[in-house]
């Protein structure tokens, strides 16, 4: 896991397959009077999957576990063009926010993500989000039906914090206004990211990954992931609102997230016949980072159901992928059974709860 120092056009590679794919970087003027960056790679005739990371990640940190991973990067990339929004501030090389910027709701959040889509003359598109980006998104569903076709969510949030996480998050708030992503704020960081076993022991270093997100986070402007946090911290309840959405949701979680009893959550209030629950073991809530193979068999299957298919041989071609809007089709049950998903493939184990 890294962060590219160059802006503008640039590239990314996966070593295993080549795969390569074209970066540029924009800066979107939102409905709220504030600019928000805005990467994106591939073909802009390919349906839209729109990004948005957890709490002090941009799209690097966040999602770049994911697309190194050869086969999910060939998925993604064959069938999409990404569009990556990192929120306010957190983006490479970002400067402190000016103190007369006022701090964004979740709303005003969830409408950014509408400005965004219309910056790019974009209908509709598919949502994948990390925890405080999976609130985001599920927000953005929930007030713009019409525009979310599908929803990919990783260790999600829809209630209100609790007291116990609201009090935690005000000390961090503290901590973070007077000190900055250093110390005592980037472990409580990491350890919201990863499992225990990432972050290493006295026995056992901790992973290169935690100890890359850890160099990366030092980089983070406090003040701008102060904000965010801030914003998340002031979340309302999306439980009633989720009843009536009706888009198909797959839902990854981490079974050592934080988070877990959340994603659970979600999945009772969904309707069930659009909703799946792949539950990740050994693993925290930073799945596309932590156990990003983990996602690829789900997603397959999941983006089936809209008629669309990996490449062959994991290449990323242009020829022959999908154009224009998502349609979801129906597919059978035995398409998207436990067995079909991967569930019995070591190492990777997940628990899978299905009723389309």
């Amino acid at each position: 896991m890294g962060e590219s120092s160059s802006s503008g056009s640039g590239s990314v590679s996966v070593d295993v397959e080549r795969i390569s794919f074209a970066r540029k970087e924009h800066q979107v003027r939102t409905r709220w009077g504030s600019s928000v960056s805005v990467a994106v790679y591939g073909d802009q005739d390919k349906p839209a999957l729109v990004t948005y990371p957890d709490v002090a990640l941009n799209y690097m940190s966040c999602f770049q576990g994911l697309f190194l991973c050869p086969e999910t990067a060939s998925l993604l990339l064959h069938n999409f063009c990404i569009y990556h929004i990192n929120p306010q501030g957190h983006e490479l090389g970002a400067a402190p926010v000016h103190s007369d910027v006022p701090v964004p709701s979740v709303d005003d959040l969830a409408d950014q993500v509408a400005d965004v889509l219309d910056y790019f003359s974009l209908g509709s598109a598919m949502c994948l989000g990390v925890t405080a980006g999976a609130y985001v998104l599920t927000l953005f569903a929930t007030k713009y039906h019409e525009r979310v076709v599908g929803l990919m969510l990783v260790s999600p949030l829809c209630k209100a914090p609790s007291w116990s996480e609201w009090l935690y998050n005000k000390v961090l708030l503290n901590l973070l206004y007077y000190y900055g992503t250093r110390g005592l704020v980037k472990e409580c960081l990491l350890q919201r990211y990863f499992s225990k076993e990432m972050r290493g022991s006295a026995q056992c270093p901790e992973s290169y990954i935690v100890q890359a997100c850890r160099t990366l986070l030092g980089e983070r402007q406090g003040e701008n992931v102060w904000r965010f946090l801030h914003s998340m911290n002031k979340r309302h309840d999306l439980t009633e609102a989720l009843r009536k959405l009706r888009c198909r949701t797959l839902i990854f979680v981490g079974e050592n997230s934080q988070f877990h009893e959340d994603a659970i959550h979600i999945t009772t209030k969904l309707d069930r016949r659009y909703c799946a629950l792949v539950e990740v073991q050994g693993c925290g809530s930073l799945v596309t980072e932590e156990q990003p193979q983990a996602m690829l068999m789900p997603m397959e299957y999941f983006l089936m159901g809209y008629g669309l298919r990996r490449p062959p041989s994991y290449q990323v071609v242009s020829n022959g992928s999908p154009r224009g809007p998502l349609s979801p089709c129906r597919i059978s049950p035995e398409l998207l059974s436990p067995e079909s998903m991967g569930v019995k493939l070591k190492p990777i184990k997940t628990r899978i709860s299905l009723d389309f």
